[in-house]
């Protein structure tokens, strides 16, 4: 089911909220049940098959930090090492056996069979989120057992979060299920999160698969396309993931907010960052801060000298980026953002001594560089993509590539204001009316989830008028890139 769809806004949502506050009344017990029932009909609508996964992935998981919690010596660090072969085994099969066995077969010269298995969404999510509890069993951080079997399935199946993120901690969810006080409808914070999901819609509806239009008409036109045509279709992905991440990350946190619960921050203006480390405290905050916390701290952190450093900052973003996916692009894609990030570190001082302008010009050049190998199929594609962009050697733009950006509501605006004049003179005008809009949001305007955002006048008479403008544009059902990973 997708938050970007007619099902899901008109008829899920409502329900489900309605229903959660009305059981509330009965029984808090029911209301949970009821909230944990309609999370798993959540991910069971995309596919049925895999409602019985993620089934048996709680109460395994469950079932192994009880162990952990309740025994001490051998039998805890046994349910540990189980934990951990178990869902990284559970995402390796689903998520790389296939391209393991290519490897193989490339490698050696054999001919085992692929099984081309169909990737669960939200695998890599909700596995870490499990990782993460049982980790903080064995170190003693989950209250000594006090959670029961509901609340901690509703703390990993929370349909907001369950297919792409943030990756929650126990100890930021699983409280507010416990809260009275959060047991009863709250208007103000409903309408915050009607507010919030309003927003993440438009970003997702109205820009990111505006732009992701213009990425797949170069996608599929590499070989007739300009080197000014891919210049602008890199910047329109690098655009694109933006917008549809933080869309997604502004629709998740506005439903939390219905339920009167706070999802933690995972997206906070990453384009504003004047280095790639800086990025990457911006950019999927919760998978980095997990990253860090069961990765890089154990490794040794910074604590043992330059030189091992350096090696664990590679090893974390070597992990990152193989957790995005099972091929080389994704695997270069992290070593490079984990070689900028030693860099950035090497030469600190150097680097803040130039002026910002330049920091912030390098840093964004490097995220286009490596977000089109982010969503390159292969590195040779990669190879022949950038070589066809610095080569200049045509400078023109299809008029293809500007045709993707031609939306009716636009018309009508040109239509009937004195911008038809500039639509006119200007070849491309709308194509360049949305990067215009796409770098003023993404450089001046505040994070949401930071903003306060109270139903006033100005939002009460916008709000409305950008629902039904999305709804209206949902002409087909977009999937969020990040349900991919």
């Amino acid at each position: 089911m997708q938050f970007n769809s007619y099902f899901f806004i008109l008829l899920f949502l409502p329900v489900c909220v309605a229903g959660y506050f009305w059981l509330n009344k009965i029984n808090y017990f029911l209301g949970m049940l009821y909230l944990l029932g309609m999370s798993l009909w959540f991910y069971g609508y995309f596919n049925k098959s895999y409602l019985l996964l993620i089934i048996c992935s709680i109460v395994v998981n469950f079932a192994l930090s009880k162990t952990i919690e309740r025994n001490t010596s051998f039998l805890k660090k046994a349910a540990l090492t189980a934990g951990i072969v178990f869902n990284l085994g559970m995402i390796f099969y689903f998520k790389y056996y296939d391209f393991f066995i290519q490897n193989v077969n490339r490698v050696f010269e054999r001919d085992f069979n692929l099984k081309h298995i169909l990737l669960p969404l939200g695998i890599s999510f909700f596995t870490f989120q499990q990782l993460s509890y049982i980790l903080d069993s064995y170190s003693g951080k989950t209250g000594g057992g006090g959670y029961n079997f509901i609340e901690y399935a509703l703390f990993i199946s929370f349909f907001p979060q369950l297919v792409a993120g943030p990756i929650v901690l126990h100890d930021e969810l699983i409280p507010f299920f416990r809260d009275k006080s959060k047991k009863k409808i709250n208007a103000d914070n409903l309408a915050h999160g009607i507010i919030m999901f309003t927003l993440g819609l438009f970003k997702k509806v109205m820009i990111a698969d505006v732009l992701g239009r213009m990425v797949a008409w170069g996608f599929d036109n590499i070989e007739t396309a300009t080197s000014m045509d891919f210049i602008l279709v890199m910047l329109a992905y690098t655009f694109q993931i933006y917008f549809d991440f933080s869309g997604y990350s502004d629709m998740a946190t506005g439903i939390a907010w219905m339920f009167n619960f706070r999802l933690p921050m995972n997206f906070n203006s990453p384009y504003k960052a004047y280095s790639v480390i800086d990025f990457w405290k911006r950019w999927h905050m919760t998978l980095t801060r997990f990253l860090r916390t069961y990765i890089y701290f154990p490794l040794g952190g910074s604590r043992k000298g330059a030189a091992r450093t350096y090696l664990n900052t590679m090893a974390v973003f070597l992990v990152s980026g193989i957790w995005h996916g099972a091929n080389y692009t994704f695997i270069l894609w992290g070593l490079l953002h984990g070689l900028a990030q030693c860099i950035n570190r090497r030469f600190k001082g150097l680097y803040e001594r130039w002026e910002p302008v330049i920091q912030w010009g390098m840093t964004f050049s490097f995220l286009n560089v490596t977000w089109l190998l982010f969503r390159a199929e292969s590195l040779h594609q990669w190879k022949t993509l950038c070589a066809k962009i610095v080569s200049l050697a045509d400078m023109r733009i299809s008029s293809q590539l500007i045709n993707q950006v031609s939306l009716p509501e636009l018309n009508f605006l040109y239509q009937n204001t004195s911008l038809g004049w500039l639509n006119s003179h200007i070849r491309g005008f709308s194509m360049w009316l949305l990067f215009a809009v796409c770098f003023w949001v993404t450089l001046n305007c505040e994070n949401n989830q930071q903003r306060q955002l109270k139903p006033g006048g100005i939002t009460l008479a916008a709000v409305p008028v950008l629902l039904v403008w999305c709804l209206v544009s949902l002409s087909s059902i977009s999937v969020f890139l990040y349900f991919n990973f």
